[in-house]
């Protein structure tokens, strides 16, 4: 994909990267394919319509599935694919919000947009249309089984671009003909395989986990800030991140971390030498010595837990882009190869092994939150900061003690959504359907653990500018720390006293979500 203007993208013969992704995911900018990909896609379509005489080809002149040995009439195969779409739109639970809808719809796009799915050009340009005026089907969370893909979620969206179907758009729900009605552009019509085309694929578990993907980025990046602030507060020692220490365990993302850690501190007064403080000292006597000579886990081993996490995405990302830039469609129509070959594309495994191990990641990285604010509440442990972050009277006043129980209820949750689904397939479709993926399964869960990450992220925020408020520190803070500390106490409750704090925690989440740091490269 190629910028040909700011305000527009350009879908050529080249791959997608994950800024690319990005960009018209979340810049919303309008998509246009170039000559070359439509002149793949038409060849691609005329090929088919003559390969296809005089042949008894699945997903064309045959029923699906356990089905296909029924062989339909000729007068019959258009009406064939819209029955497949129809019957398909049978998905149950909550609408599917707007965001992830979008990134489905770029997900289908670029797959039949590879040209080897036969589809005809009007198929492609619909997706161009939903998606350039953000036109988003109304899809149903539940059903989708993985394999063949998510023929459900994609049923809904096919449904639609047939002008059947439910959709958002300018904040309101309305049936798709009508918003069709209002731009005066027909409803695609379905010609050779459309239908099939469009249902057959990993586009819905692929555009929710590049979303999610997206969000874990976020999410780490508050992570590592927040975990090298409160190594400030602790006035921890440098040598925790430092290059010779991280150096000799040859993890990649371990290395990373801790290098974005030592640039965030290098400003800091707070942080300790360890040669200053214990190893250039001759009045050391046996016996209990007040300096720390380590840190909690919770405090010092933050490129080791955080590591693996950012490792983790970083192979998230490299997979589900190569799914994204794939063919997932069944049967595939190869005209260099002169046939059409029938396999198993479609099976969304690669997607929903990722999205596990991704929401197991997350989920680390929640826990770590967790114990990072019983830390900082906890002065048996910290010593230095009153129990809570108290800013009132010690035992008439509360503090954030109640935020406590959320963040540890929620940090709950996730632990036991982390069940994985790649592991939980149940045969279905008369066992046609024998091992499946359970990869759009997969990805909402890993969504709404992430969701819950960002909820224990913005309380440890909060409790973070509590704690430079309360000890004073913000002029021996790192710059990164006095940055965040000023964009954030002009939101943070007063904690002499005692009130409610369930929108003040919605605030933190929010300025979490909304906030992007930019600190991961």
């Amino acid at each position: 994909m190629i910028t040909t203007e700011d305000n527009k993208v350009t879908f050529d013969l080249d791959e997608f990267s994950f800024e690319d992704f990005v960009k018209v995911w979340k810049g919303k900018k309008p998509m246009e394919l170039s000559p070359e990909v439509a002149i793949r896609i038409n060849e691609s379509h005329e090929y088919l319509l003559e390969f296809a005489k005089n042949k008894v080809i699945y997903g064309i002149n045959t029923g699906f599935g356990p089905m296909a040995p029924y062989v339909i009439e000729d007068s019959k195969i258009k009406e064939l694919q819209y029955n497949l779409i129809r019957s398909h739109a049978a998905g149950t639970g909550k609408i599917m919000a707007p965001e992830d809808v979008r990134a489905a719809l770029m997900a289908r796009l670029s797959s039949l947009a590879q040209g080897y799915s036969g589809v005809h050009i009007q198929v492609v340009e619909n997706l161009l249309f939903f998606v350039n005026n953000e036109i988003y089907p109304v899809i149903r969370e539940h059903g989708g089984v993985g394999a063949s893909g998510d023929l459900v979620q994609l049923g809904q969206i096919a449904l639609s671009l047939i002008g059947e179907g439910k959709v958002t758009w300018q904040g309101k729900t309305l049936r798709a003909s009508e918003v069709y009605a209002h731009y005066n552009v027909k409803p695609l019509e379905v010609k050779l395989r459309e239908g099939i085309a469009l249902i057959n694929g990993t586009s819905t578990m692929t555009g929710i986990g590049l979303a999610n993907i997206y969000k874990a980025y976020r999410l780490t990046e508050w992570s590592i800030l927040l975990s090298s602030i409160i190594n400030e507060l602790a006035q921890a020692y440098s040598d925790y991140f430092s290059v010779s220490l991280n150096k000799v365990k040859a993890h990649e993302g371990q290395q990373e971390v801790a290098a974005i850690i030592r640039d965030l501190q290098k400003s800091s007064s707070r942080m300790r030498n360890r040669e200053d403080h214990l190893y250039n000292k001759s009045d050391y006597k046996a016996g209990l010595i007040e300096d720390k000579v380590q840190e909690y886990y919770s405090v010092r081993c933050i490129p080791q837990i955080l590591g693996p996490v950012l490792d983790t995405i970083h192979q998230a990302k490299k997979v589900l882009m190569h799914e994204f830039n794939s063919v997932n469609d069944n049967p595939v129509v190869d005209k260099e190869g002169g046939s059409v070959f029938h396999g198993g594309n479609f099976h969304g495994d690669y997607v929903s092994f990722e999205m596990d191990k991704l929401k197991i990641a997350v989920t680390k990285m929640t826990m770590l939150a967790e114990r990072q604010l019983n830390f900082l509440f906890n002065p048996k442990l910290n010593g230095f900061l009153p129990a809570f972050i108290n800013g009132g009277q010690l035992g008439f006043n509360f503090g954030l003690q109640a935020i406590q129980f959320t963040a540890t209820s929620t940090t709950a949750e996730n632990q036991t959504l982390c069940f994985p689904m790649y592991a939980h397939s149940i045969p279905t479709n008369n066992d046609n359907q024998d091992i499946v993926s359970m990869g759009t399964n997969s990805a909402l869960m890993a969504k709404k653990v992430i969701e819950n990450g960002y909820q224990v992220i913005g309380i440890e925020l909060m409790a973070v500018v509590q704690a430079i408020k309360v000890l004073n520190a913000r002029e021996q803070m790192s710059e990164a720390a006095r940055d965040l500390y000023d964009k954030c106490i002009g939101i943070l409750p007063d904690f002499s006293t005692d009130a409610e704090l369930s929108d003040h925690i919605d605030t933190f989440v929010e300025y979490v979500q909304n906030e992007n740091l930019s600190i991961i490269k």
